[in-house]
């Protein structure tokens, strides 16, 4: 790959995305990707807060391992790919590379944004219990009744994705209610449903083979055992 440096990507898209060629939805989208590009134009394997070991026995430390530095670090890698090859067909009007980018930008990106979200969401075994009082113990009362209903919930849609996926817990922010729901391969929740997310569950095989082989339900219920709370309460009082 090489090293050119995606240059001022939110100016380079208002410049260069303004066709006749283009709907507007593909311009927004090509918009939208260039400007999420970081300070030197590159996505990086964000650090985890605790050691691959951490997590154990819920989620060993080779899965952490396998699943952090080798697939969430190809999905950024191919991420990067993607965003240069959309920074060229955007300068060249190439409307066709565009739309035909948008795949492995949705997929690569989705699943960028879901596993930096995943690993916050988890944290060592009793660091962080679900909370006795506050605005996730009334957000989760006022929607499922009490926390085991929720876990209970979450946790049948969860293991009910077909094939590959995520479920999750997010804000509806008409509603001001939070809800269950699941997204296929990396498909982003926000994008996808319009909740913001406060709490995924992956449920790609790479994620608990190693540990769980084919038994999901077990994967599933141990993720509990190891969820950050705290980050999930700050997520949902910032979305308020």
């Amino acid at each position: 790959m090489s090293a050119k440096l995606i240059i001022s990507p939110a100016l380079r898209a208002a410049v260069h995305v303004r066709s006749s060629k283009l709907t507007t939805q593909l311009s927004k989208s090509c918009a939208a990707y260039l400007s999420s590009a970081p300070s030197g134009g590159k996505h990086a394997l964000p650090d985890l807060p605790y050691d691959y070991a951490a997590l154990e026995p819920s989620i060993s430390a080779e899965t952490m391992e396998i699943h952090h530095s080798k697939h969430h670090n190809t999905y950024i890698t191919n991420l990067n790919v993607s965003l240069e090859k959309l920074d060229d067909a955007v300068s060249a009007g190439d409307v066709g590379a565009m739309i035909a980018l948008q795949g492995a930008l949705k997929f690569n990106g989705g699943g960028h944004l879901n596993h930096t979200l995943f690993w916050e969401n988890l944290a060592p075994k009793g660091s962080s219990e679900f909370p006795t009082s506050g605005p996730l113990k009334e957000a989760v009362d006022a929607r499922f009744g009490d926390f085991e209903s929720m876990k209970k919930e979450l946790s049948a849609m969860t293991v009910g994705v077909q094939g590959s996926g995520w479920g999750w817990l997010g804000l509806d922010a008409k509603t001001g209610r939070i809800e269950a729901a699941t997204c296929p391969n990396q498909d982003p929740l926000q994008a996808t449903t319009g909740l913001v997310p406060l709490l995924g569950i992956d449920v790609w095989e790479h994620a608990y083979y190693v540990d769980y082989r084919n038994v999901r339900p077990n994967y599933v219920n141990a993720v509990f055992d190891v969820i950050n709370w705290s980050k999930v309460e700050e997520r949902l009082t910032a979305a308020k």
